[in-house]
């Protein structure tokens, strides 16, 4: 009996020296790889590199009318798009997308569109749900690292984090009055 083993987790992390407002990678985009074809690395050495913006606000993933014609991509059917002030209908199109440090998704249903702006490709949570993805403002320098697929649950409540620093001084401690007794016989005789 043979064992499938889990597909091997890669990750990739991008440091701005700034607090950002959007979350750019690169990503290189081919047609959807055949599982019984060429591989992902085999693909990815044929695709072209373009912009992408990671939206948290974006059921789906959208790619430009600039990909589809620089990567002759054929529409696989129609689906209808709802942005804040419109909706249309828009072709399909099945792709496979390479980001940095060879994090593969190799066969996912895009929705083709006139007008991004700012970008070439829009990786939306049918992409960020694949995997784990967290972003961090750390002494004003945004983070963000992506890991697919999914290693672990991130939870920032539970994890144990750097005490903060008290300035509760123990009943039990030196005085810092610098007398040599317990704080609770010295200054803090009379505090509860």
């Amino acid at each position: 009996m043979s064992v499938i083993s889990p597909p091997t987790a890669r990750s990739f992390t991008v440091r701005y020296d700034c607090r950002v407002d959007k979350l750019i990678t690169k990503g290189l985009v081919s047609m959807a790889v055949n599982p019984s074809g060429i591989t992902p690395d085999e693909a990815s050495q044929s695709a072209k590199e373009y912009i992408c913006i990671w939206d948290t606000g974006s059921t789906n993933s959208v790619i430009s009318r600039k990909v589809v014609d620089q990567c002759s991509l054929k529409p696989t059917g129609m689906t209808q798009i709802r942005s804040a002030t419109e909706t249309r209908l828009c072709e399909t199109f099945l792709i496979s997308i390479f980001l940095p440090n060879k994090v593969a998704i190799p066969s996912i249903r895009v929705a083709g569109v006139d007008g991004l702006s700012d970008c070439d490709i829009l990786i939306g949570m049918d992409i960020i749900r694949l995997g784990d993805f967290a972003v961090t403002h750390y002494d004003n320098k945004t983070t963000f690292s992506y890991c697919h697929p999914s290693l672990r649950q991130i939870d920032f409540v539970n994890e144990k984090s750097v005490p903060e620093h008290s300035t509760k001084i123990s009943r039990n401690s030196p005085c810092p009055c610098g007398s040599g007794k317990k704080y609770k016989k010295c200054c803090g005789k009379n505090t509860t």
